[in-house]
Parts: structure tokens; C-alpha cells; sequence
């Protein structure tokens, strides 16, 4: 038994004196195995220390001062990094390390280093330059040679980019200072999406407008405000070439939204009839005429065969054509019965298309509600509707085509004042609040009655209290008609 506990003695003695024997001398400071391996634990808890501090500040004080996710792992990355090198140089220095006598030896080193590792010194610069600049952040949607993608972690070499597969791609930080890159989420994340479209010669383009424009509307991801836009882009060899113009707020959902728009555009042209045409060519024969003759040889039609009972077929002046429902009429047709578009071109309703659009309510729902907040303007097309107020229970009106209701919450800023209902199947045109401006611009007429159906309704603004002393000194028409000239420069 003695004699393993001395050769175990012996053993630890041994190793002890392997740990703790000098190697190498730095300036005037010994350094063994052992204590190297202190300072590389001291090191490691230094790195620990300053990550922990970093994502404390990153998870806890940034977030309470709501500084965005971008900005947070920027901050926290360079807080990580600072704290790393002013730890390491405390360390250092505590270790006994005279860092002026390795100063020429890093210098060298550097240099030898600039040389052989040129690319990874160029990522480790633009990564600072990415952290402190912040042209791209965590979190932004970015476009970086044709690779498109969210960015979630920018480091000090490289930054990691998830595309829309969901597939992690790790692209050196260089790449962001030297290419051209489209940053979707800088600064307004609003973005435009482009859908090309070709239909068949022939076809309305205001059919098309309406079409792409509804297809639009109904999108729930596409914004109202700026509003969708159709341009014609040209004549191809087969087809009108159209583009919708679409407005969204998410750039990272770009591709879903513009599958569901292209869904909803072969829903709206199937059901207005519009042609999507297959590219075609002319064929011209030189020989026509011994090509008929050709034909002629084959045999004659019996024509015989193909004669019809007459008690089949009913006389010309028995057939009468069926009327066709307003549900099935054009936008444009709509628009013509109203009398302040009734002369309009049709390049005129055409931009009317755009700033606005159909909605069918069927009849008793409720248009818009009492005391609601007010964002549309309503034309009735076809129809009615009743107006009431329900908090005074009390009819008020009942409004049919060609009248128009939901002015006076948009022009007077106040909640809606009463609430609408159809009392059969009715049609609506109606404005956004953003686009009222261009609608009432482009027909003074209506903005001409509006302001006379706004005088007529004196007792109403009264009760509001839209109606001030100064409001009172005036004719209510003139100052309804300032009023609408304050808020659209009309």
C-alpha cells in the first residue's frame, strides 16, 4: 500500500513539475502550461461575461426601450465585441503581459496575416462597417445577387440570410459593401408589386382596368392606400399588354401575395369573359385556288341533312333577349346611369375605375354603422338604402340610385352620424378616403353637390357641433364650400 501512494506521490510531483516549469518567456514574464491554461479559462470567462451582458442589454433594456430588432443586434454585437477586447486587454495586462514588448511582434504578424488572409480581413472590416452604418439589419427583407431572403445574423465575417424556401445561406459580409443591394425594409417597408398581364386584341381595356383593379381590392394583403393602379404597357405580337400595380407593407410575403393576385385575376377575367390569348401566327397560302378545287373534288355537303324543323325554331320577332341584371353590367355602364359621370369619356371613367369600385350589398345589411369612424365615400348605382339614427330612433331617408351618402364623416372628420342599411340588392361605388381628393378634383360638379346636400343638413352639423359661431356668420353652402376647399385644395 505504500508503496502505490509514493508512486502515486511520484507521478503527481511529476506532472506538477510538467504544468509548472517555464517554456517561453514573453518581455520579462515566464510562462508554463499551467499557467496558460489559466489564462485560457480566464479568457473563455471573459468571452462568457460579455456575451451574457450583451443579450442582457439585446432581451431586456433595449426591448423596454423599444428600439426595433435591427438596431438590438447591432447594438448587442458591438457591445459583445468592445467588451471582449477591453476584458482580454485587462486580463492580459493582469497576467503580467507588457503588451508595448509584443507590439512589434503583432506588427509583423499583422502584416504577414493582411497578406495571406486578404478576404477575411475585407469580411471582418465590412461587418463593422454592416454593424455601425446599418444599411441592412436583422430582420430586413433584402436582395443581394438574385438571392432574396431575410436577414437573421450579422457577424463580424459573415451574415446569414434565410430565403423564402427557408433555406439558411451564409454570405460574406464583402458582398454588402461592394454589390448593388435592395433593401425592402429600409427605412418604410412599403413596396410595389408588378403583375404582367396580356389579353386578346379586341377587349376593352376598361373591362381590363376593372377587372385587374377588383382583383386588387379584394386582396386583403394589398394596401387601399396608395391605391392599385393599372398601367397599359403596350401592343405585343399577341396580346394588350397591362401591369397591375399593387401596393403592400410585408416585401418578405411579396411571392405568396402576388400568387394570390394572380388567382383572383384569372377569377375576375373568367368572369367578365376576357381572353387570355395563346401567341398566334398568319398563314398565308399562294395556291389558294387549287386548293379549294382540291376540297371541291372530295364530295359535296348534303344540305338536306342538315336542315332544322321550322317548329323548332322559334320566329325573330318571338325571341325577345333576356334583361340582363345590373349585377352583371359593367363598372363603367353603372357609372354612366349617375349623372355626374354621365358624360364622362371613357378614358375619364376609366381613371374613375381606379379610384374607386364596386361593392354589391345584399338586401337589410348594414352599410356603415352609427358612430363608426368614417373611410368611405358611397355612390348607389342601383338599388336603395335607408338611413336612420339610432341613438335617437329615428328615420331620416331613404336614398335610391344616383344619390350618394357617407360625406359628411370624411368632410367634417367626425364619426359617422347614422346608420345606412339596403333594402334590397344594391350596388355600390364607393371612394376611399384617400382618393375622395382625386374624385372630387376631376368632377367639380359633385363636390359642387355634396357641399348643397351638406347646407341642407344644417340641423345634423348642429347637433354634431361641426357648426361654430364663426360657421354660423356664413351661409352654410359657402362655408361647406371652404371647408371642402381647406381639406382637397379644391
Amino acid at each position: 500500500m505504500d508503496w502505490i501512494f509514493t508512486q502515486t506521490q511520484q507521478v503527481f510531483a511529476a506532472l506538477s513539475r510538467l504544468l509548472t516549469t517555464p517554456f517561453f518567456d514573453i518581455g520579462n514574464k515566464q510562462y508554463s502550461i499551467s499557467s496558460l491554461i489559466a489564462l485560457g479559462v480566464l479568457a473563455l470567462l471573459v468571452f462568457l461575461a460579455a456575451r451574457s451582458i450583451s443579450e442582457w442589454i439585446k432581451r431586456g433594456l433595449l426591448v423596454r426601450l423599444k428600439v426595433d430588432r435591427g438596431s438590438r443586434e447591432a447594438i448587442a454585437s458591438v457591445i459583445s465585441y468592445l467588451l471582449t477586447a477591453i476584458g482580454l486587454l485587462i486580463l492580459l495586462q493582469q497576467a503580467g503581459i507588457n503588451l508595448s514588448s509584443i507590439a512589434v511582434f503583432a506588427g509583423v504578424l499583422g502584416i504577414g496575416f493582411g497578406f495571406g488572409l486578404q478576404n477575411l480581413a475585407s469580411n471582418f472590416i465590412s461587418g463593422l462597417t454592416l454593424l455601425v452604418e446599418q444599411p441592412i439589419k436583422v430582420g430586413d427583407f433584402i436582395e443581394v445577387d438574385n438571392l432574396l431572403g431575410t436577414v437573421e445574423n450579422i457577424s463580424i465575417r459573415s451574415t446569414i440570410v434565410r430565403t423564402i424556401d427557408g433555406v439558411c445561406v451564409i454570405v460574406p459580409n464583402i458582398r454588402f459593401v461592394e454589390n448593388n443591394i435592395v433593401n425592402w425594409s429600409y427605412r418604410d417597408p412599403k413596396c410595389c408589386i408588378h403583375i404582367p398581364v396580356g389579353v386578346a386584341y379586341g377587349t376593352d381595356p376598361i373591362l381590363v382596368t376593372e377587372a385587374l383593379s377588383s382583383a386588387a381590392r379584394m386582396e386583403p394583403n394589398v394596401l387601399s392606400n396608395p391605391s392599385p393602379k393599372v398601367w397599359f404597357k403596350g401592343f405585343g405580337d399577341s396580346s394588350l399588354n397591362f401591369e397591375l400595380l399593387a401596393w403592400i407593407d410585408q416585401p418578405h410575403e411579396s411571392e405568396p401575395i402576388k400568387s394570390a393576385l394572380n388567382f383572383r385575376i384569372d377569377h375576375e377575367f373568367r368572369h367578365r369573359g376576357i381572353e387570355i390569348p395563346f401567341p398566334h401566327r398568319d398563314l398565308h397560302i399562294r395556291n389558294a385556288e387549287a386548293l379549294a378545287a382540291l376540297f371541291n373534288k372530295s364530295g359535296a355537303t348534303d344540305i338536306n341533312n342538315a336542315k332544322v324543323h321550322e317548329s323548332e325554331v322559334k320566329p325573330l320577332e318571338q325571341q325577345k333577349p333576356t334583361p340582363k341584371s345590373p349585377n352583371n353590367w359593367t363598372l363603367r355602364d353603372l357609372l354612366r346611369r349617375v349623372t355626374y359621370f354621365e358624360q364622362c369619356s371613357d378614358l375619364e371613367l376609366r381613371q374613375l375605375i381606379e379610384y374607386g369600385y364596386r361593392q354589391l350589398f345584399p338586401a337589410k345589411q348594414v352599410v356603415c354603422q352609427e358612430n363608426d369612424p368614417g373611410e368611405s365615400f358611397y355612390i348607389i348605382l342601383s338599388g336603395s338604402v335607408e338611413v336612420f339614427s339610432q341613438r335617437l330612433e329615428k328615420y331620416i331617408a331613404t336614398l335610391h340610385e344616383g344619390e350618394f351618402f357617407g360625406e359628411m364623416s370624411l368632410l367634417m372628420g367626425a364619426p359617422r352620424s347614422a346608420t345606412v342599411r339596403t333594402l334590397s340588392d344594391t350596388i355600390l361605388f364607393v371612394v376611399d378616403r384617400n382618393d375622395l381628393q382625386k374624385v372630387l378634383v376631376d368632377h367639380q360638379e359633385l363636390a359642387d353637390h355634396i357641399a348643397q346636400k351638406l347646407s341642407e343638413r344644417q340641423q345634423v352639423l348642429r347637433d354634431l357641433g361641426l357648426l361654430t359661431e364663426a360657421a354660423l356668420e356664413q351661409t352654410p353652402l359657402v362655408w361647406i364650400r371652404n371647408r371642402i376647399q381647406t381639406l382637397f385644395g379644391i
